[in-house]
């Protein structure tokens, strides 16, 4: 593994924008950055795409653990979510997707940061952005990278599950996040679905039929949310899913993977696996090296990482909602950049990579998106 310097290609924000992704420089800031790349050999390769099918087993045994045991309050998970949960595991609703977050230096073991399985994003720029900016650059060069194909694929064996048209949802005035939800929909259209987008905004419920209706009044039966389900459970939408039949992906059983709480479980029932990090939610249990983390939050926002007397604290709107404390991960630098490999599973199944590097040890919303190849 190593990170090379390259010169962007002269119209690179055209060629971007012309493959959907209009937020490709944030604030003014650079977000697609291809003055980088990283370069991995194909063993390098293999070996983040086992950890990436271990790390998903895992995690099944472990929200199969928190069901049947019901360690709901463990994770601060509210009693209203607890039957969308369970009989959303019991029926098997799929997942169509997710993103492990990995500390990898290309010598040690990948090591989970913690798992985005709700509503991921960078998932455009993974998939297609860096694709095609393969393409350009270095056509005879390989890149860890189906996610496209996978979702077609996936789309096509929701179908039987999902009531058409599939509606996409996610807030209004979020750039990225449309820009991943487009993404999505447009891989589904390719599948065969019939599809809506909507804002998360203009849903309504029509008490009188006890179902979910757009600006329109047209039915909304299954939704692809890129929307926290923890926000679903605090507003006046999710009183009524239960009775609705909404089917809604990602599922609800993903409530338990998506809180950082199943980091502790995992390393309570693997202790010492090699692709995980020590996790605890005892204050105490660290003395050093170690980072705290809301058991909700996104963005790197509200975690403090703790190095001898030296508290590195990033602001957020997460804090006071509950804390797990995760040993410190040696993230490489490669040059003043620390990155983080985001290694997709589409359909349960490993997919590919995207990296986003920083100057700091937390990615943040600012954290810029670097492509990558392998030879």
């Amino acid at each position: 593994m190593e990170r090379a310097v390259t010169p962007p290609r002269f119209d690179w924000q055209e060629k971007v924008e012309s493959y959907g992704m209009t937020y490709h420089t944030i604030d003014g800031q650079v977000y697609w950055d291809e003055t980088a790349y990283y370069t991995f050999t194909a063993s390098e390769i293999d070996v983040i795409e086992q950890a990436t099918a271990e790390l998903h087993e895992i995690c099944i045994k472990a929200a199969e653990h928190v069901i049947s045991n019901k360690l709901y309050n463990r994770l601060m998970i509210p009693p209203q979510a607890v039957p969308l949960i369970e009989r959303s595991w019991e029926n098997d609703e799929p997942s169509i997707y997710g993103r492990f977050d990995l500390a990898y230096d290309g010598h040690s073991p990948p090591r989970m940061l913690e798992y985005n399985a709700d509503t991921p994003t960078s998932l455009l720029e993974a998939s297609v952005i860096q694709w095609f900016w393969l393409k350009d650059r270095f056509p005879d060069a390989d890149q860890f990278n189906s996610i496209h194909e996978k979702l077609i694929e996936g789309w096509k064996g929701l179908k039987q599950y999902l009531n058409e048209p599939l509606f996409f949802g996610c807030i209004k005035e979020a750039p990225e996040d449309l820009g991943n939800l487009e993404y999505l929909r447009d891989t589904a259209i390719q599948a065969g679905l019939q599809t809506e987008q909507v804002f998360m905004e203009d849903l309504g419920f029509d008490s009188v039929n006890a179902t979910y209706v757009d600006t329109k009044d047209s039915v909304v039966s299954s939704i692809f949310k890129l929307y926290p389900w923890e926000w679903l459970m605090n507003e006046f939408f999710g009183r009524y899913l239960e009775q609705s039949g909404l089917i809604l992906i990602e599922p609800a059983w993903k409530m338990i993977l998506s809180n950082k709480g199943i980091l502790p479980i995992l390393w309570e029932l693997n202790p010492r696996h090699p692709n995980l990090l020590e996790a605890s939610f005892d204050p105490g249990h660290f003395r050093d090296n170690f980072v705290s983390k809301p058991l909700l939050s996104r963005e790197g926002a509200n975690i403090s990482i703790h190095q001898g007397e030296s508290v590195q604290e990033h602001e957020g709107t997460y804090g006071g909602k509950g804390t797990v404390f995760q040993e410190l991960a040696k993230i490489p630098c490669f040059n003043g950049n620390y990155p983080v490999i985001g290694s997709w599973l589409i359909c349960g199944e490993p997919a590919g990579i995207g990296i986003r590097e920083d100057t700091g040890r937390v990615t943040t919303n600012a954290s810029r998106f670097v492509p990558h190849v392998f030879r």
